[in-house]
């Protein structure tokens, strides 16, 4: 699907149980709690987080907000969702978020990367950067509201 793997991944421990997690990836209406960058949600497909369903979510600080959406490419609950996500007229980029047990918790790694559109003309080295500290709190999110979820 011309996406490698591993390229830029972000981890985070999470004190919460791979169901816990998958939880909050699985309400699409929670994307923007979680996803920097996300504004608010317009849309949710009934069948998220279905491989082919999408969330329909505007990206942007208002007044420049953008409406676009995120389709799901694979889904394994309590495992891995691998999404493209679309961000016109920067792009669209491959996300895959991996989950997995461990004795204190779980830990989930996230890992992008642009595949279309004018923001892959950035440099590999400069876009990764800028990638990986945005999903540091992407992540860090997504700890939070699975931890207070419970």
């Amino acid at each position: 699907m011309g996406y490698v793997r591993d390229v830029n991944p972000v981890q985070e421990d999470v004190k919460s149980t791979p169901d816990q997690v998958w939880r909050v990836l699985a309400d699409g209406w929670l994307f923007p709690l979680w996803v920097v960058g996300a504004t608010r949600m317009r849309e949710v497909d009934d069948a998220w987080p279905a491989p082919g369903a999408r969330i329909h979510h505007s990206v942007g600080v208002w007044p420049l907000v953008i409406d676009d959406h995120t389709e799901v490419l694979e889904s394994q609950p309590s495992s891995v969702m691998r999404l493209r996500a679309r961000a016109w007229p920067s792009g669209e980029a491959e996300v895959v978020i991996r989950v997995v047990a461990r004795p204190e918790g779980c830990r989930v790694t996230i890992d992008e990367d642009l595949v279309a559109g004018p923001g892959k003309l950035i440099p590999r080295p400069a876009r990764a950067l800028a990638l990986k500290v945005r999903n540091r709190e992407t992540l860090r999110r997504l700890a939070w509201l699975a931890e207070r979820r419970g």
